[in-house]
């Protein structure tokens, strides 16, 4: 597989320093993409330069995933208008861990393939470097007149930010262009690839590589992913989207790529799956003859919650999907967790009942209108009731007078009530 023609039709790359892909045609090339190590999860504003590391590997070369232990303690200056809170090394080597096991689901870490993945941290070569050595040995290859050109750090000089650059900001690209120089030097790294806010970083360690050794290095950058209206892509009200499923749910993380337009999915499947172009190609002609089964939001959705969970989860977020119109819904909200159940029903009115009243087996019709008013009257319960139109746990109520039971209970404390067709209400059972 060509790497740059693979990224080329999957709208991967955004700026690739000349003589790129003819290296990559030469040999077997190693190269690296930083990662930011002030979460212990990824969130999906990664996935795009994790994809490349992957895209790389099954085009036959060797990827480093580079954690940034040292430059994470400075913070980039690229794309942000004030500096960042500094980690201490317990706090590192714990995200360090946590980001290998997921990057571990895209990458192979463990073979014996002379292409296997590695992981390192900059803090490793960094934390011995002594401040005079550092301003000596690298320092002094580079001008601040050229540090002073890059993108990331006119912007933050020209008044966006009312804070300034402090130094240690300044000294951020520098301390990036070394890493290269490192990896150049003990690993034979020769490409480095990134977001397109990075290529003023990344070109200041290919010129380093060249003026302090003579060493010929390389550079590609992917466009930083936006959506189709303009918004922030892997942003949502409740914040980042993120792999680890204890921060955004798998049920979460499959209805954001379900929901995504029709414009952004066409652009995500190239991007976040490693579907042929061909396959690609037959869901967009699928999609545009019939967009309201959209096959290419179900597809994408599919792929990556697979990937990144795996295929039970993708399997239980589609099934709790379907609990608002599956006739086996009963079933489904007896079986999903309660994590699950409760951003399914999201926003619906909630009333606190009495647990005591369940085990006392309180009429359905005291416990819906007299504990919580989810019927203004029990007289249009019964009406309601009798009409097949009132639903608990999503089973038909015949009987508005028949006892509640702990057996209706969801997860040990929770009802769903459901009046007419689109009604629900959540009482939680206390």
């Amino acid at each position: 597989m060509n790497f740059v023609e693979e990224l080329t039709w999957r709208g991967m790359i955004h700026q690739m320093m000349p003589g790129t892909e003819e290296q990559l045609k030469k040999e077997m090339t190693t190269a690296y993409l930083g990662i930011d190590p002030t979460a212990d999860s990824l969130h999906i504003g990664h996935l795009v330069g994790v994809m490349m590391l992957k895209h790389f590997q099954r085009s036959g070369h060797k990827p480093i995933a580079l954690i940034g232990g040292a430059t994470g303690m400075i913070g980039d200056p690229s794309m942000k208008s004030q500096e960042r809170k500094l980690l201490d090394e317990e706090t590192l080597r714990h995200n360090q861990e946590a980001i290998r096991a997921q990057l571990a689901k895209f990458l192979d870490f463990d073979s014996d393939a002379p292409n296997a993945a590695e992981m390192v941290n900059n803090y490793d070569w960094m934390k011995n470097f002594s401040f005079l050595d550092f301003i000596r040995d690298v320092g002094k290859h580079i001008t601040v007149n050229y540090m002073m050109a890059k993108d990331s750090v006119k912007k933050r000089l020209s008044g966006e930010s009312r804070e300034g650059m402090s130094f240690t900001e300044f000294s951020y690209q520098l301390c990036q262009g070394y890493d290269f120089l490192h990896l150049f030097k003990e690993k034979g790294c020769r490409l480095q690839l990134g977001g397109s806010d990075q290529w003023g970083n990344i070109t200041t360690g290919t010129e380093l590589i060249r003026r302090t050794v003579g060493g010929e290095a390389f550079a590609l950058t992917c466009p930083l992913i936006t959506k189709a209206d303009g918004g922030k892509f892997g942003k949502t009200e409740s914040g980042n989207v993120w792999l680890d499923p204890r921060y955004t749910s798998p049920y979460k993380f499959y209805q954001f790529w379900l929901n995504v337009s029709d414009d952004d999915a066409a652009k995500y499947i190239k991007i976040f799956t490693e579907l042929t172009r061909e396959e690609i190609d037959a869901l967009v002609a699928e999609q545009a003859e019939n967009p309201g089964a959209r096959p290419l939001q179900k597809r994408l959705a599919k792929e990556i919650t697979t990937m990144v969970h795996s295929a039970e989860e993708y399997e239980a977020a589609v099934e709790a999907s379907q609990i608002l119109f599956s006739n086996k819904a009963a079933d489904i909200l007896h079986r999903i967790d309660e994590t699950t159940l409760l951003q399914v029903f999201e926003g619906v009115p909630t009333f606190e009942v009495s647990r005591q009243d369940i085990e006392d087996g309180i009429k359905l019709a005291d416990l819906l209108v007299d504990k919580a008013a989810v019927f203004p009257s029990k007289g249009e319960l019964r009406k309601l009731a009798q009409g097949g139109g009132v639903m608990i746990n999503k089973e038909k109520i015949a009987d508005a007078y028949a006892p509640a039971t702990t057996d209706m209970l969801l997860n040990d404390r929770y009802i769903i009530v459901q009046k007419g067709k689109k009604n629900y209400y959540l009482l939680i059972v206390k």
